[in-house]
């Protein structure tokens, strides 16, 4: 039988899009809240013995549960296989320890995700991006972690910024290798931001790597939440002679009146995000744009399995 793809509510737009590029059925759901809060979950379409795509994010607990109850609802019906795709997965900012005490959210929310039965024909969680690399080796069992990467959109929405006397550039030297990696596709100068730190979460820009000098800058991130770092690193690079400035993020993460905060400084001319949070698509502004990452997990979805 043929693949068959369910998503969370959240990402309706795009697991819709991945399904009619790989041509899958798009099974239905039945969904109701009981008057305590509880949620009722039914999967109108039968999915015994066949190959099911779960498609949603962990931006909220919430949502992470809905992708839970689904994925294991789904082997309990029995699926054949099953492939979870989560484009953007929500809990990276705590991926590691820094004071003794903190909770690594990362890590046990990978191991409640591993906690889903696996089908006879197994299992993978696949994820877009990550902030942290380490990601994939927090999941346990046999659930196959995959890392994608959105390249290909991303050097296309690069290039219809223009990159005539361009440097690409990002915000701070943890991105400098994902950086380095586009502007070596692209024919580009990278340039990097030094930051000194001055106490607790607080730091400043010592230096900036390129000459920018009547340059077009082209800021790339993984992910814009509050923007802070973007409009402070966007500023040194138009101190240091940057004629134009223009913004490519992975995850338009954007809570509540980041996006006005970023657009609203006046150093950016676009804004381009991809489609992998949802939050992006509620936003409207004549400087963003979003493209969409369905093509590159429909091409993973598509071919042998490997990233």
């Amino acid at each position: 039988m043929s693949d068959i793809l369910f998503h969370t509510g959240a990402y309706r737009a795009l697991g819709g899009s991945v399904a009619k590029l790989i041509q899958a059925e798009v099974g239905t759901l039945e969904k109701r809240q009981f008057p305590d809060g509880e949620r009722y979950l039914r999967m109108s379409t039968g999915v015994a013995g066949r190959d099911v795509v779960i498609l949603g994010g962990t931006f909220t607990d919430s949502d992470t549960l809905e992708l839970y109850d689904l994925a294991s609802g789904a082997v309990s019906l029995g699926a054949r296989s099953l492939t979870l795709v989560i484009p953007y997965f929500g809990y990276s900012t705590m991926e590691r320890a820094t004071r003794p005490g903190e909770i690594v959210t990362a890590k046990t929310r990978a191991r409640l995700i591993s906690s889903i039965p696996v089908p006879a024909s197994g299992s993978r969680v696949v994820m877009l991006d990550l902030h942290a690399e380490g990601i994939p080796f927090y999941f346990e069992g046999t659930l196959r972690p995959v890392h994608l990467y959105a390249k290909s959109v991303l050097l296309e929405a690069i290039r219809s910024l223009g990159i005539e006397d361009t440097v690409l550039a990002c915000t701070d030297a943890g991105r400098a290798k994902w950086v380095e990696s586009l502007a070596n596709d692209l024919g580009l100068d990278a340039g990097f931001i030094f930051k000194r730190r001055l106490s607790g979460e607080k730091t400043e820009v010592a230096a900036v790597s390129a000459r920018v000098a009547g340059q077009h800058v082209i800021l790339y991130d993984d992910m814009i939440r509050t923007g802070s770092s973007l409009v402070g690193a966007a500023r040194a690079y138009r101190d240091a002679g940057a004629t134009r400035i223009s913004a490519v993020a992975t995850h338009g993460v954007l809570p509540g009146e980041s996006l006005e905060k970023v657009l609203g400084s006046g150093l950016f001319d676009t804004l381009i995000c991809t489609d992998s949070h949802p939050r992006v698509l509620e936003l409207h502004h004549p400087q963003l744009r979003v493209v969409s990452v369905a093509p590159v997990i429909a091409r993973f979805l598509q071919g042998d399995g490997q990233a």
